[in-house]
């Protein structure tokens, strides 16, 4: 039998006051279908794109066929959503003439990448040939994807706020991930299976500096918000987060093995932050700078680092196209389409 106090702590039930769903270790489940159709509809009739032969938009929501839910287990979020979607645009030419036309997303699903969604954009029967038609369906279509995109990364923060419970000491829990290849791969520390102990500080080490770019299928304003939202950060790096998007907040993600600070922000365009790796000299930090620019659909997003370790840079680059970039597209289905 297990000493006190030696028991498996998923089974310990710590004093809570309201004595629920102790760890977040039992199932269950959140209907997020009805807060899904009108974010949907929100999100798509706001869809307007303008250019030299006139101006489209998405007018009426005619069918959002599907369900959504949301279900945590043992600390742990798991998104279904599936949804057939058929709408009507119109289009003005500059001339002042009126199309009307249809468009349809047959396969929006947890299970297909935003990169294979269907978008069929066609005119309604009997409507005259139109340049907008061409126009809607590389715009159009652009713009669309990036609403369902927004509606996904909406799904996985503001619609599951207060599913993963506090335990007692007041931190949210998630499920641990075991100690195993994963977790070596996710910090990329060290191949053997341990991480080394971080070098002495005092000890003046060569830096180097680069830039990193990255397109992303979204807005400025939403882009920007992913680095700042704590919901949104544990989200794309599947990991616990501390995370306090303020002038002067620091930020622990990871499992501690990424730590540091914001040093300066410009709403929707710039982003300054010391930032670490664990086993980087003691309190030797690297400057990020991100920059945040509008490409008419899509956002540009340039990182420009200074002071990394000389023999950091390839980890350290490789890091943030992995754990960063290719992340946040999977996860909010921010990933651009080339033309």
């Amino acid at each position: 039998m297990a000493k006190w106090g030696e028991g498996d702590p998923r089974w310990i039930v710590e004093e809570r006051a309201d004595a629920t769903n102790v760890n977040n270790w039992h199932w269950t489940e959140r209907d997020a279908t009805n807060w899904s159709s009108e974010k949907l509809k929100e999100l798509l009739l706001a869809v307007r794109v303008e250019g030299a032969d006139g101006v489209c938009e998405v007018t009426e929501v005619d069918k959002l066929e599907g369900e959504a839910s949301i279900n945590n287990r043992k600390g742990k979020l798991i998104f279904f959503y599936e949804w057939n979607i058929k709408a009507t645009w119109t289009g003005t030419s500059k001339a002042g003439i009126k199309y009307k036309g249809n468009m349809e997303v047959p396969n929006l699903s947890d299970e297909n990448d935003m990169d294979d969604l269907d978008i069929s954009v066609s005119l309604c029967k009997d409507e005259p040939d139109t340049p907008l038609l061409a126009f809607m369906r590389k715009e159009g279509s652009r713009k669309v994807r990036a609403a369902l995109g927004s509606y996904i990364g909406h799904l996985k923060t503001e619609f599951t706020q207060g599913m993963i419970l506090p335990t007692a000491n007041g931190l949210s829990k998630q499920a641990k991930e075991p100690q195993s290849k994963a977790k070596v791969d996710k910090t990329m520390i060290d191949k053997g299976g341990s991480a080394p102990p971080p070098p002495s500080a005092g000890v003046k080490i060569p830096t180097c500096k680069f830039s990193l770019k990255d397109t992303f299928l979204t807005s400025p304003e939403e882009l920007y918000r992913v680095f700042l939202n704590q919901e949104m950060v544990q989200a794309f790096t599947h990991a616990p987060a501390t995370v306090d998007g303020e002038r002067g907040g620091k930020f622990r993600l990871l499992d501690g093995n990424v730590c540091g600070e914001f040093q300066e922000l410009v709403p929707d365009e710039k982003i300054v932050m010391k930032w670490r790796y664990k086993t980087w000299p003691s309190e030797h930090y690297a400057i990020f700078t991100l920059s945040f620019s509008d490409r008419g659909g899509d956002t540009e997003l340039k990182v420009e680092c200074k002071g990394v370790p000389v023999s950091e840079e390839e980890r350290t680059k490789q890091g943030w196209q992995r754990y960063y970039f290719e992340a946040i597209k999977q996860t909010f289905g921010y990933g651009a389409r080339l033309c």
